[in-house]
């Protein structure tokens, strides 16, 4: 009985919800530089995004769809972005994962909504679909394991 109510207690703080990130930033096998920002579209209003990056006291335009505004030069032609479902934007910088500078700030804004997330070049992540299932499907995960430990009981 006490290991039950122990496992169930377990499981319980697991499903608690928690705020997702809403950036992430990783490095793809092809050394491809991704950033994901995800954020709800904001009720009666068109979509619009800014990802950029500073280091320092300078900070770098890397794409956007808003206009009057344009990309760094480096930046051209080596960025593209793609929409997430069911919300957000993600960000390919073309062979770009070893060319950041040591302290970086990623940010990005959708509809005009700001996320950003520091990170250190040493510890840049690789981009595994293992990570990207362990971080969406952690509810599955546990609903998984109740059943299999209900199941060998």
């Amino acid at each position: 009985m006490m290991k039950c109510l122990l496992v169930y207690g377990v499981l319980g703080v697991l499903l608690i919800p928690t705020k997702c990130n809403q950036i992430s930033v990783c490095v793809e096998d092809d050394n491809d530089l991704r950033v994901d920002c995800r954020m709800a579209p904001q009720p009666n209003k068109i979509d619009s995004y800014e990802f950029s990056w500073s280091y320092g006291t300078k900070e770098f335009l890397i794409n956007t769809n808003v206009s009057g505004s344009s990309a760094e030069g480096q930046f051209k032609g080596k960025s593209y972005v793609n929409e997430l479902k069911p919300h957000g934007y993600r960000l390919t910088v073309i062979n770009f994962g070893d060319k950041q500078p040591h302290n970086t700030t990623y940010m990005c804004k959708i509809t005009g909504v700001p996320a950003r997330i520091n990170v250190e070049k040493d510890t840049l992540v690789r981009c595994s679909a293992v990570s990207v299932f362990l971080e969406r499907s952690s509810f599955w995960i546990v609903c998984g394991l109740l059943f299999l430990y209900k199941t060998h009981m």
